[in-house]
């Protein structure tokens, strides 16, 4: 569906999925685009972030936030402009960073809304490392991995958004790091471009035994967003007070029941007594106070402009690619931290 100059396109939460969203899971709509009133903006967006948490908001089920009503357009955080405003402290022209969804247009009465002016440098990084994504790395390992140099931090996901600004922080930290990733490209991508100390092919028939060989110190810090085989592979390897801080399973998300296989809970429950490793789960959005986000914007600004941090991008051009794009990045056939390009 081509957008027409003033209609409105958005996809809905047509069914709850079973397993993967499919065809029949969103629905693309048409409307007219919304006229504000006073004390309200119209935002155009620019960029949409794609991540894992918007599978968990399609399920009917006790989580951190309410479901997305079927029906409701679907959830997720945009760079938009403000097209018209009769709302204090936004003008025509402003960059805004707000949860607006997966559409073209949306009204806003500036809740919520922060205001990144009218040339942000580079807006998409918004949604990215200078957004949820990039505290969420700083914060959990900061707060709740609290590595210490000479420590050995393990990171699943390495080159995804989370994954990759974890370990940049543990090696500027002082750290050993060794990150874990799917596929030559990616895993030569954390080495040499991110600085990390190895990285492993968790599609490796002999992921485990490469995972030990680059642990000869066992694991201090690990960084959980995957689960799987990853956590299976980590497990034996964790040292006496490890920290686990876990902020995402993507590697079940999908999942509409226990997984196949042996049941690994006695495995894990026996490794956190024994080793009385301390694992903890956080939403960034609740879990730790507001003066943390001032200190991760200070610190990660700094490091960006000095070159401690890069950063990748997979962009997905056009709101219609948004649900294939979704899936891609569940299924980890992205590239770095996906945003829907409009």
């Amino acid at each position: 569906m081509s957008q027409s100059k003033n209609t409105n396109r958005r996809f809905v939460l047509a069914n709850r999925p079973t397993g993967k969203p499919d065809a029949d899971t969103f629905r693309l709509e048409e409307s007219d685009i919304p006229e504000i009133k006073d004390g309200q903006m119209l935002l155009r967006s620019t960029y949409l972030s794609l991540d894992p948490y918007m599978r968990g908001r399609m399920n009917d089920s006790k989580s951190y936030a309410k479901p997305v009503e079927i029906g409701a357009v679907m959830t997720g955080q945009v760079v938009a402009e403000v097209v018209e405003s009769q709302c204090d402290g936004f003008a025509q022209g402003d960059h805004v960073l707000a949860f607006s969804g997966w559409q073209d247009y949306a009204v806003s009465d500036g809740k919520n809304v922060i205001n990144l002016g009218k040339d942000p440098k580079h807006p998409s990084w918004s949604l990215g490392i200078l957004g949820m994504p990039g505290y969420t790395a700083y914060a959990g390992l900061t707060q709740i991995g609290a590595p210490k140099a000479g420590e050995t931090v393990v990171v699943a996901a390495a080159s995804g958004p989370v994954g990759a600004t974890v370990g940049q922080i543990a090696k500027i930290l002082g750290c050993r790091v060794v990150g874990v990733a799917g596929g030559a490209e990616k895993c030569a991508h954390v080495k040499d471009t991110l600085g990390f100390d190895a990285c492993i092919d968790h599609k490796s028939k002999s992921f485990e035994d490469d995972l030990a060989a680059a642990c000869p110190d066992g694991i201090d810090v690990y960084f959980e967003n995957v689960g799987g085989r990853v956590l299976y592979g980590v497990l034996p390897l964790l040292n006496p007070f490890a920290r686990v801080p876990v902020c995402g399973l993507v590697g079940w998300t999908n999942l509409d029941g226990l997984p196949e296989g042996p049941d690994h809970g006695p495995a894990i429950m026996a490794t956190l007594v024994k080793m009385k490793v301390k694992m903890e789960g956080f939403i960034i959005y609740d879990s730790f106070p507001l003066s943390l986000y001032d200190t991760f914007s200070k610190e990660m600004g700094k490091w960006l402009e000095e070159g401690k941090v890069h950063y990748k991008e997979h962009i997905v051009d056009g709101l219609e690619n948004t649900p294939d794009a979704f899936n891609d990045m569940l299924d980890g056939r992205n590239f770095g931290k996906t945003v829907v390009k409009f």
